[in-house]
């Protein structure tokens, strides 16, 4: 209990704005206007956020600070688009002392920022385009991703973490050039360093791979080149980012859409939104498909895959900014992969890179990259999971077989061309951040790992759009998410050492276990210096047992993320509060009745919403292409 005194000590709990007497108090943030240099106030803010008994305003709260703000007391900021950059433009905008909405079609995560490969890399693929090139603007990338790269782990540590990452070499030649090149990469990465590269012989490379290849095309395996690369929980990550803005005092809501914008007449400035309510129950305010508007000074376009639609709102004839890119990933049982060392295959049939990563107890492979139209549930098609299948099959001794992926989904990369370049021959990689209708500010492309920085881009040309008065400069890049301030790679043994979990037997009968060493890290991992809130709700409501076997998800976690991390739905939870349709789809599957269960208790849902939400996450899991889902024709694959 050490770790949560000393947090407790931090500061009382977030304030959370009330709706009393029929008025509407916004959740304002903590700054004083002329706090320009941070001071006292944000001082108390990031106090709130690392205080382990601070509580995010609850939906009704939220959603009532939206429809309070009026077009004589507008938002600031309006954010449309709860990913990654989005949560991010939210969580810096507020943290510089202005009022701030964010509303998410969806939820927090649930396009491109959940289907990562799950790496926060610095970019070593820049860095030999660079060499090769003689080319300083790829250059200028690589020193950005891994400055990037090294806040991301630190501001969530219980998130994010070094991993160790192979590259076999089966000539000398090989070994040489994959050697300098990542020895080049660690000097430019000077003080961002994580570890050192280094080579392993071909014996000790099979020692700490031990499913390592040892011949490859005819040749014997030289060695391998390890280097290190950042590793992340990438939608809990996400939601920690939202409900971090949400403390900071930020209106963020979830299931939310945009479906048009409020102009004004005379300057024909975009001025505010009209909003529906997505949720298919009551809300404190509206009923489903109720909508609203709310006013913003500025908007900000942060709809990933989806901007152009946004766009498309202000401007039907908007030229589109996307180019989407089709990104699939497999999950295999752990076997595969030993845990704490990933392998990467250097060249696959086009050219690409494929990566091979211990993720959550399981492996994760990935990944391709083919044109794809832009949809909400994306899926892979059988030629591309067979693809990933092949490129590892040929750097590993065992056969990988069809039968043992777990789940597969793909995901949309969102490459951007600027609007206002001349031509659309250069599709970036990077982001994109620009002004084209007098009030929204759309930023897109870019990567996970630099999310933080596309947020103050945006956040910069907020600001200059609206003539908007920042109580101080952005503070982000040394401002720790929800849980990650005072987070120890040992607390999880406060966990297992204090708490345990009590459960229901089948019979109904309430038994106690013991919080083992799996469900502490997990709980730590996940949570942070939150999760002993999670553990007590495993003690103290009989909610300690596990989802799934196999795996560490308690069901006290769903009692928590209902109240505490806005989980509205089934879909919200499996998928991206905790990650069991990514790890496991048929143990989501299994899962998903008590899931439902347990959200019913906290929703307050009736009968037919508990059926439509069995239904809806059936559908979801439908899409993440497991052995079990995989289509057949004649016996084989389609």
């Amino acid at each position: 209990m050490a770790t949560a005194t000393r947090l407790r000590r931090l500061g009382a709990a977030a304030a959370i704005a009330t709706a009393s007497g029929g008025a509407l108090i916004f959740n304002q943030p903590s700054f004083a206007v002329n706090d320009r240099g941070g001071g006292p106030a944000l001082a108390t803010v990031r106090q709130k956020i690392a205080d382990s008994n601070a509580v995010v305003p609850p939906r009704s709260v939220q959603e009532s600070a939206l429809i309070g703000a009026s077009s004589a007391n507008p938002l600031d900021v309006l954010v449309i688009g709860g990913g990654a950059t989005g949560s991010g433009v939210a969580l810096d905008a507020v943290t510089r002392g202005l009022r701030v909405g964010l509303v998410e079609r969806e939820d927090f995560a649930s396009g491109t920022s959940s289907r990562s490969t799950k790496l926060i890399h610095g970019g070593v693929r820049y860095l030999e385009k660079a060499v090769f090139n003689f080319d300083y603007g790829q250059l200028k990338l690589v020193f950005h991703a891994l400055e990037e790269r090294k806040q991301v782990i630190e501001n969530a540590p219980h998130l994010c973490h070094a991993l160790p990452c192979m590259t076999p070499c089966f000539d000398w030649f090989e070994v040489v050039y994959f050697w300098s090149g990542l020895k080049l990469y660690d000097l430019v990465a000077g003080a961002r360093l994580l570890h050192l590269s280094r080579y392993y012989s071909a014996q000790e490379s099979v020692e700490l791979f031990p499913t390592l290849a040892r011949k490859g095309k005819d040749k014997s395996l030289k060695g391998t080149v390890v280097y290190y690369d950042g590793q992340m929980n990438d939608s809990r990550l996400n939601v920690g980012l939202a409900c971090t803005a949400a403390l900071a005092g930020a209106a963020v809501l979830n299931h939310a859409e945009v479906v048009s914008f409020l102009k004004d007449e005379v300057s024909n400035r975009i001025v505010g939104a009209r909003i529906r309510n997505n949720l298919t129950v009551l809300t404190f305010l509206s009923e489903p498909g109720q909508e609203f508007d709310t006013y913003a000074k500025v908007i900000v376009n942060a709809a990933g895959p989806f901007c152009d639609s946004v766009r498309n709102l202000a401007d039907k004839e908007a030229r589109p900014m996307i180019c989407p890119s089709s990104g699939v990933h497999i999950v295999l049982p752990d076997y595969y992969s030993p845990e704490g060392m990933g392998l990467i295959v250097p060249k696959t049939k086009d050219g690409r890179v494929v990566f091979m990563l211990p993720w959550l107890g399981r492996t994760i492979a990935g990944t391709t990259d083919s044109n794809t139209s832009i949809t909400l549930l994306p899926e892979p098609h059988e030629d591309e999971i067979q693809f990933i299948l092949d490129a590892i099959c040929d750097y590993l001794n065992v056969k990988v077989r069809r039968t043992d992926v777990l789940s597969a989904w793909s995901g949309i990369r969102p490459l951007a061309v600027d609007p206002s370049a001349k031509n659309t021959e250069s599709i970036s990689r990077d982001h994109v951040v620009c002004e084209e209708y007098p009030g929204l500010v759309t930023i897109t492309g870019g990567k996970w790992t630099t999310y933080r920085s596309m947020a103050e881009d945006a956040v910069d040309a907020a600001i200059k759009s609206g003539k908007l008065s920042p109580a101080n400069e952005c503070v982000t890049p040394k401002l720790r998410i929800v849980g990650g301030d005072g987070w120890d790679p040992a607390s999880f043994t406060v966990l297992a050492q204090q708490y345990i979990r009590m459960k229901k037997s089948h019979g109904g009968k309430v038994v106690p276990g013991v919080m083992d060493t799996a469900a502490a890290k997990h709980l730590s991992q996940a949570y942070g210096t939150l999760a002993e809130r999670v553990a007590a709700i495993a003690q103290n409501e009989n909610l300690g047992k596990r989802l799934a076997h196999g795996y560490p998800f308690l069901e006290a976690e769903v009692a928590y993320c209902a109240r505490n991390e806005f989980c509205e739905s089934a879909v919200d939870f499996i998928a991206r509060r905790c990650r069991l349709a990514f790890l496991d789809t048929d143990a989501a599957s299994r899962a998903l009745p008590r899931v439902v269960e347990i959200l019913a208790s906290e929703h307050k849902w009736d009968k037919s919403r508990k059926k439509e939400e069995v239904e809806k996450a059936k559908q979801f899991l439908e899409t993440f292409k497991s052995s079990k889902n995989a289509q057949f024709h004649d016996g084989k694959h389609l």
